[in-house]
Formats: C-alpha cells, sequence, structure tokens
C-alpha cells in the first residue's frame, strides 16, 4: 500500500464506525498558553475532555500534523540520528467523547491493523497499565481481558508502569491509564535470536510502538491530585510515518514513500547517494544530513503555511531553529553553498495537495519565506567562519588548545553560529570547545526566560456547575451572569484573578483583535478587569485587584460592563482591516493575503504577502477606495452558522493558520467588495470610522509587509500635525515651495560636504607625513605612538593605515578625544604581526582598561573606546610596551 492508501483506508475504516472525519488542525496551537504547538492527536480536543465545550461528533477521526520540538515533547536533537524520530510528523486519531470505551476501542484497533492492512499477528504486542498505589489508579484488568480474548496469548501483553502506560498532556490537564500497540519488524532470524517482548520500550529501531489507545477519563490537578473527568473518553494515536514503514515492509522511516521523493531530489541536487553506507548508520553523515533535510523541511514548510513565520522570538525561533539545522547540516556534508531547501516546497506541496492543501495553496509564498531565511542563515554561516578564524587565531596566540565556552555561547546565541559546528571546526583546527561552559551558559540564558515567563495557577474553584458559555459581546455591552469558576495565578508581576462567566459582552483576544476591559458589578464591589483572553474554549476575564476570594465566592448574580468607550475605538480599527484587505486585492493584486494582524483603541496593524514594497502612490489609492467605502456608509451585514463551503462559495475570504469548525460568521461590506470569515466586533456601518489614513509601510520578514493605519480622531490628529509640520516649514522657507527648496538645500548640503571631506583628508596627509618624521626604530621595528586630532572614529583608521603603507615595518598606537570619549586603535604589519607573535586584538583590549574602557578586532587592526580621557595618554605609553 502507498502512504496515501494507507492514509484513506484509516479514514474510511473509522468513517465506516461512524466517525465524523475532520480536517487538520493548524501546527501552530492558538488559545492554548501550554502549547507552542499542536504536538498530540488530541490537542485541538482538549476542551472537549475537560467538559468546556461540546464537539461536532461524540465519535471523531483525523490525521492531524504535529510538531515535537519544544518543551515536554522535544524530538529535535535526535532527528536524522534515527529512523523513526520527527520534528513533523502525522498522527491518526479516533476519538470518543463519552461514547464507546475499552472494548470498542481495542477491538477495532485489532481489526484494523490486522484485517485491513494485514500486518502479522505473531509481531504485535500490546501494553496495560500495571496501576499505581500513590494515585489510587488500579491495575487495568478490563483492558487486560480484552487484549487476552483478542490475541489468545497472554506473553504477548506487557505490564507497563507510570511512565509508558499512564498518558498526561502536561503537568494539569486530561490523563489516564493507556494501551500501547508494538510491532516487531525485524528479519525472522534476529527474532529467533531474541523475543520481541524484551525489546518493546527498549529503543530499537524496528520494535517500535505505533498506536496508543489513551482511556481519558481522569484530570491532574494542581496540587498532583487526580478526579475523574464528567465522561469517559477515548485518545487514540497512531504514528503515520511508523505505520508506513510497518506496512511497506522497510527498515526506516525514511525508506518509506512518505520521505523517498524528497531524499531522491536531495540526490540529484547533491550527488551523493542516500545509503551507500546503510540506512541505519549514523556514521554516514550523509545519510543523516538527508534524513535531517526530508524531515525538517516537512516542519518549516507546513509550519509557515499555518501561519506562523521564522523570527528570534517564540515560535518563530523554534522554526527558524529547525531551519538553520537543515541548511547547516547540508552546507556541512552535502556541499550546498546556496538555497536549496526551497527547492523541495514544490515536491511536499504536489505529494501531500489532496491531504494537507494550504501548502500548494502557498507554494510561491512559503518557498520565498525560506529562500530568504536560508539566504540569511548562509551570510551567517560565512560571518561565523570569520569570527572563529579570529578565535582560533587568539587561542594560538595565547597557546591554549580550549575555546571557552562563553565565547561559544555567544556565537550560537548572539549570532546564529551552532555550537555543535563550532565543535566540529575546532577538532578540525586541533581545538576543542569548553562543552561544560558552554551548557552553563545555556542553562543560565534558559533559567532567566523561564524566570520572565513563569506563571503558577492555582486550581479552579468551582462555583456554579455547568458549561454553557454564551458570548453576547456583540450586541450588548453589558449583561447580567454567574461567575462558573475562577483561579489565582502568580505572575512575574504579581498575582492574578482569572474568572470565568456562564455569558459575557467581553471579547477576549483572538484574530489580532485586543482583549476587552471593564468591570464586574457584585452588589456593592466592582472588579477591574484589566484584560480578556482566550484560553481553550474558556473567556478568561482578568483582574489585578487584590483579596477578592470572598466577594467571588459569595457571589450569586454579577453585571459584566465593558469599557464601551475603547471597544467602540477597537471595533473601528477592526473594521477597517476588512475594507483594507479588500482594496489591497483590488490595488496589488488578488496574491494578497492576510498573515497577522493587530487592532487595539490606538492603531490597526496589518501582514499581508507581498514581495515588493507598496509605493506612495499604491498606498495613496488604496487609501482613497477605503475612505471611499467609509463615505458609503455601508452597513455591516452578518451571516452566522454558514456551512464554511457555503461560505467559500459566497467568495469569502479565510486566513491561512486558523481553524474553522463546520458552520462559520460571515462578516459582509457589500457581497461585491468585502466578504470575510471573522468572529471579531465591528462597527454597524463604515460610517462610523470616520477617516482612514496609513501612518506606515515596510518588511516585518521574507515575502511580508506591514501597514499601520489610524481611523477617526487619531487619524485626523496625524493629518493636523502633518499640515502644521507644512506651515512651519512654509514660514521658515518664506513661502517657497517647498519640495524644490528642500532639494536645494540638500544639494548645498551634499557640495559642503565633499568640501569638508577634501579639507579634511588634506589636513589628515599632513597628519601622516608629521607623524612619519617622529618613527622611532625599536628592535628593528619602526613604531609610531602618539595622541592625535582627528573628526571621527573612521578618519583615525584612515590615518592608521595611511601610516602602515607608508612607514612599512610598522607598529603604531593612536588615540584621540572623539566627541568626548577617548578612542584607540592598534596597527601592526602582518611581517611583525608574525615575527614578534603579537595581536592587535589582544592588545587593545589591555589599553582599554587604562580608559575604563573595552574592545577588539583583528590580528593587525583592533579599536576600544573608554570612558575616562584622562587614561588616554596611558593607554598610548603602555602601547609601546609590547615592543
Amino acid at each position: 500500500m502507498t502512504s496515501h492508501e494507507i492514509r484513506k483506508a484509516f479514514l474510511d475504516f473509522f468513517k465506516s464506525k461512524g466517525h465524523l472525519i475532520v480536517p487538520s488542525a493548524p501546527l501552530v496551537a492558538k488559545n492554548d498558553p501550554t502549547l507552542m504547538f499542536n504536538n498530540s492527536g488530541m490537542a485541538q480536543f482538549k476542551d472537549f475532555f475537560l467538559g468546556n465545550g461540546n464537539p461536532p461528533s461524540k465519535r471523531i477521526a483525523d490525521t492531524q500534523k504535529c510538531l515535537r520540538v519544544s518543551g515536554k515533547h522535544n524530538d529535535l536533537e535526535d532527528v536524522g540520528f534515527d529512523t523513526y524520530h520527527h520534528t513533523m510528523f502525522e498522527m491518526l486519531g479516533n476519538w470518543s467523547f463519552g461514547d464507546y470505551f475499552k472494548k470498542e476501542a481495542l477491538e477495532w484497533s485489532w481489526e484494523l491493523l490486522t484485517e485491513v492492512y494485514k500486518l502479522p499477528k505473531d509481531r504485535i504486542y500490546v501494553s496495560v497499565f500495571e496501576g499505581s498505589e500513590e494515585d489510587g489508579v488500579p491495575f487495568d484488568q478490563e483492558a487486560f481481558d480484552i487484549w487476552k480474548g483478542l490475541i489468545g496469548d497472554e506473553n504477548r501483553i506487557i505490564l507497563g508502569n507510570k511512565k509508558d502506560n499512564f498518558w498526561e498532556m502536561g503537568d494539569t490537564g486530561p490523563c489516564g491509564p493507556c494501551s500501547e500497540i508494538h510491532i516487531d519488524l525485524r528479519d525472522q532470524e534476529e527474532i529467533d535470536k531474541i523475543g520481541g517482548k524484551e525489546l518493546v520500550n527498549n529503543d530499537h529501531p524496528q520494535v517500535i510502538e505505533i498506536w496508543n489507545n489513551v482511556f481519558m477519563q481522569f484530570e491532574r490537578k494542581a496540587d498532583k491530585s487526580l478526579v475523574s473527568l464528567p465522561a469517559k473518553h477515548v485518545d487514540t494515536g497512531m504514528g503515520f510515518e511508523r505505520l508506513c514503514m510497518a506496512i511497506q515492509g522497510k527498515k526506516s522511516n525514511y525508506d518509506t514513500d512518505v520521505f523517498q521523493n524528497t531524499i531522491q531530489v536531495i540526490e540529484q541536487m547533491s550527488g551523493k547517494k542516500y545509503g551507500e553506507n546503510g540506512t541505519l548508520s549514523s556514521n554516514s553523515y550523509v545519510d543523516v544530513a538527508m534524513r535531517v533535510i526530508a524531515d525538517h523541511i516537512r516542519a518549516v514548510a507546513f509550519t509557515i503555511a499555518d501561519g506562523q513565520l521564522p523570527s528570534n522570538a517564540k515560535a518563530g525561533y523554534v522554526i527558524r531553529r529547525i531551519l538553520r539545522r537543515a541548511v547547516r547540516y547540508g552546507y556541512s556534508y552535502l556541499g550546498f553553498n546556496e538555497p536549496f531547501l526551497v527547492k523541495l516546497v514544490p515536491v511536499l506541496a504536489e505529494q501531500f495537495a489532496d491531504v494537507f492543501p494550504e501548502l500548494k495553496a502557498q507554494l510561491d509564498f512559503v518557498a520565498r519565506v525560506i529562500e530568504e531565511e536560508e539566504k540569511s542563515f548562509l551570510r551567517t554561516l560565512e560571518t561565523g567562519l570569520r569570527k572563529l578564524d579570529d578565535i582560533f587565531e587568539q587561542a594560538k596566540t595565547a597557546n591554549s588548545t580550549t575555546i571557552s565556552g562563553e565565547i561559544v555561547f555567544e556565537l550560537s546565541d548572539t549570532f546564529g553560529f551552532p555550537s555543535d559546528l563550532t565543535a566540529l571546526i575546532a577538532r578540525e583546527k586541533g581545538l576543542r570547545i569548553d562543552e561544560e561552559g558552554f551548557q552553563k551558559a545555556l542553562q543560565e540564558q534558559k533559567a532567566r526566560s523561564r524566570k520572565d515567563s513563569a506563571k503558577e495557577a492555582t486550581d479552579w474553584v468551582e462555583l456554579n456547575e455547568g458549561n454553557d458559555f454564551e458570548f453576547v459581546g456583540y450586541d450588548e455591552v453589558s449583561c447580567e451572569a454567574q461567575i462558573l469558576k475562577y483561579r489565582k495565578v502568580k505572575t512575574k508581576a504579581g498575582e492574578e484573578y482569572h474568572i470565568v462567566l456562564d455569558r459575557t459582552p467581553f471579547y477576549a483576544e483572538m484574530g489580532g483583535q485586543v482583549g476587552d476591559t471593564g468591570h464586574l458589578s457584585i452588589g456593592n464591589h466592582s472588579i477591574n478587569i484589566k484584560d480578556t483572553k482566550k484560553e481553550n474554549d474558556l473567556f478568561i476575564h482578568i483582574s489585578t485587584d487584590k483579596n477578592l476570594d470572598e466577594i467571588l465566592q459569595d457571589a450569586n448574580t454579577v453585571v459584566a460592563h465593558i469599557n464601551e468607550e475603547r471597544r467602540d475605538k477597537i471595533r473601528t480599527n477592526h473594521t477597517v482591516t476588512h475594507l483594507m484587505l479588500a482594496a489591497m486585492r483590488k490595488v496589488l493584486g488578488t496574491h494578497i493575503v492576510q498573515k497577522g494582524s493587530f487592532q487595539d483603541d490606538a492603531v490597526t496593524r496589518f501582514d499581508f504577502s507581498h514581495f515588493a514594497k507598496v509605493t506612495d502612490e499604491e498606498l495613496g489609492k488604496i487609501e482613497d477606495i477605503v475612505n471611499e467605502k467609509i463615505r458609503e456608509n455601508i452597513a455591516l451585514e452578518t451571516k452566522v452558522n454558514i456551512p464554511i463551503a457555503d461560505a467559500i462559495a459566497m467568495g469569502a475570504t479565510a486566513t491561512f493558520g486558523e481553524k474553522y469548525g463546520d458552520f462559520v460568521r460571515v462578516v459582509i461590506f457589500d457581497p461585491k467588495f468585502s466578504v470575510e470569515l471573522c468572529g471579531g466586533t465591528h462597527a454597524s456601518s463604515t460610517g462610523k470610522i470616520g477617516l482612514f489614513k496609513f501612518i506606515s509601510e515596510g518588511s516585518v520578514a521574507a515575502g511580508v509587509r506591514r501597514v499601520e493605519a489610524m481611523t477617526g480622531e487619531k487619524a485626523i490628529s496625524v493629518i493636523n500635525e502633518q499640515l502644521s509640520i507644512n506651515n512651519q516649514l512654509k514660514e521658515l522657507l518664506r513661502g517657497q515651495d517647498l519640495i524644490k527648496s528642500v532639494e536645494t538645500l540638500l544639494a548645498e548640503k551634499a557640495n559642503l560636504q565633499k568640501k569638508v571631506e577634501a579639507l579634511e583628508n588634506e589636513k589628515l596627509q599632513e597628519l601622516k607625513n608629521e607623524l612619519a618624521r617622529t618613527t622611532e626604530s625599536i628592535n628593528g621595528i619602526n613604531v609610531i605612538t602618539a595622541k592625535v586630532n582627528v573628526p571621527s572614529a573612521d578618519a583615525l583608521k584612515q590615518l592608521c593605515f595611511d601610516l602602515k603603507n607608508k612607514v612599512g615595518n610598522f607598529y603604531g598606537v593612536l588615540g584621540a578625544e572623539i566627541s568626548g570619549k577617548p578612542q584607540i586603535a592598534v596597527i601592526i604589519d602582518e611581517n611583525v604581526m608574525k615575527e614578534k607573535n603579537l595581536h592587535a586584538g589582544n592588545i587593545v583590549k589591555e589599553l582599554a582598561k587604562e580608559m575604563k574602557g573595552g574592545g577588539g578586532g583583528q590580528p593587525y587592526f583592533a579599536t576600544a573606546g573608554g570612558s575616562d580621557v584622562g587614561g588616554l595618554e596611558r593607554a598610548i605609553e603602555k602601547g609601546k610596551s609590547f615592543i
């Protein structure tokens, strides 16, 4: 069976068992602060297990894109060195929400594996939970008996401990005993030597887990206790890539058709052959590199397609790190010095077009982002290699064989140069890195990061039963409600209360629109709400008021009031993004797609896919269209509970990376102009916006531009400020034409600058000749040390090199006071540098101490600055002592 047939067979099987087949959620986890990426099939259904929402069906099945590269589930460094770990992988899953339980789940697992996929029964092993006295959970006799009836051989049923057979999503949340299914894929000769039972859960590459049935019946609380969930559920997950390996009779996931298309293209590009040394050989770095690249390009391409761009922060940093790891392996072991990952994107897009069509739909955009990231990192590698040359030279000068961990960490953290590549190149030079020092610096950074983001939450205090929730904020600014539950959370800023109501007018931050503020009235008490966030499917009202426990616990009914004036400004800014996107598509082209947005009461910020700067003329046309639509005062039209297929047929614009349900909300401002899927709040008509004005346009990433704009009073204030500046300039220029006057002034300034530079250069040449006459010969070396009067650091540098070229066999130390600060430079002729074993960078660091400063540079030229002008003379004199 091909991988397409294997996936289809799974979905068809569970469809025949009454399951609703749903699409994969985006890789980027939205509205769940406990997750950066969706790392399991059940992540998108977590609230259904907790009883915080109602699933579209009691039986669901899907294939979910998963990413395990952060937090508890982090397989990144294993990828490539074995044959079965991945960053991104597909998880086939079936779920029961309070419907069937262990019997059906296990029987269907056995039926699918042995009767549909025809896997050999005598190679399958299963495990069940042995029980935990600590948690008060008994041995899973029921699962054991079901398996015994199916398999008929107790020797292939393994009792597993809490680590292997009790599944937990994290420190808190839904959990329960599980039953894993393993398969032995070894050759019969090896099986005859040692049975598979002994190798289960022992990291053998051919005795692997392929499916896990989790019986979700508990919730782990913050105090580590377990409580029963409102209903019993089934959550299963089967690794698609491992399943393909088993069915296709391969010894490696990478030998299946899931990866072979990509690997074959890598072979063609590199001229190297995969598997010549055995596909399981971690000694073949060609094989490792091809596995790394084939795996990583999937994670990078699909995550970008789902809306997460590479960056230097949080989820974006993780994606950039994965991409750079792939580039590094291609650079180091396959000889790729030019972008190559970009050439693999079309292969993936075509391969997954029928199951994950979002990549093919954005092929040009994703490819452009990846290509620019590759170019950037290849430049980083070149810069890092030059820095490494200096570091190695310094080590040689100091007769050291070790590169300090702090330097290795700085290269990695500041310049993005991978530590393992530093170690590899160091070994080639006969050096080693201080791994212990590097790890210490790395852990210190992680500790700082954890401290900055640390939050400690207590368990929810349940005040009222029920999980039904209603958002009334589209039509109401206040409403009566009951408090369902609350909790206290300790943050770096202090303590805050999280409050959940059964109905609320407060909009929780979503889709770029910030959360509402306001207050809750409880009798004579008023609780300030500083923000509203969405956590899974809960709207969390956040208050930093103190000592609210007694007030909340005694509350019967509360009245929730939003800050209406603030909301009006927010929804005005949100509404204008709809008009702006429609106008952009008219002016710039229909390729324009939203890539992110932010709207608060002051500004609207909008990111979109576009590969060129938006010109002033184009911005003007977009502005004109938006303001025209504002003047038309188009009434808001909203359609709710529309089947998503019908909405798309209406021409509704959707945002890639957002998860939409089967039924959606459509927001329309003239069916011929703007039709979008959107859950935000909007002005009742476009005329409420008043006025629209761009304030900036620029690039935020490869292929992504950003505009910022203001509306209403804010836009008027921007225009008034510009008019005021315009009038002031007219007065200064006595009513002359502003543009021509400024052009004339700039031309005059440029001419004067050239004259100044010519005079400065003339003075510099005179100073050079004057200094050359002061040359001392010390131990056969021509030495000049002096305090000089120069206008800039560039002039000081030029003077140093001019003297070196004029004098020859030269050693110079020149200092100057520039803009009130001391500056010193050391320059050494290459012959002197080698003969006397001198290093300008090391020398200047010593001289800088005299000026209370620091610096560094190349072996032949280096500079330093400081804060103590009085130490400049001492530094210059000390510089002579090195000769």
